[in-house]
């Protein structure tokens, strides 16, 4: 477990964990994702049901899924952002 997961939920890492999973999961729902990204990072969603990610330096447009699940590009979108502000697979 890196130091940046210390705080984070049982919950929220475990969501990490699946984002870092190989093979890549395809069963990462989206609320789990958005209440993860809340914890550390900031959140805004636009009027158009976007929503507005900033990790670190970086911030990226995610579009909620049509299912509950979220798709392969947004685990490899969602893995280099943590990687970049240290988070990863734990140790």
């Amino acid at each position: 477990m890196t130091s940046n997961q210390v705080h984070l939920t049982s919950h929220h890492r475990e969501t990490l964990d699946h984002i870092f999973r190989h093979p890549l999961s395809h069963n990462i729902e989206w609320w789990a994702v958005l209440s993860l990204l809340k914890a550390v990072g900031t959140v805004q969603e636009t009027h158009q049901g976007n929503f507005f990610v900033t990790l670190g330096s970086e911030t990226e447009t995610f579009e909620p899924p049509r299912h509950k699940d979220i798709d392969a590009q947004q685990v490899v979108d969602l893995r280099r952002m943590f990687k970049n502000v240290g988070y990863g697979p734990r140790e």
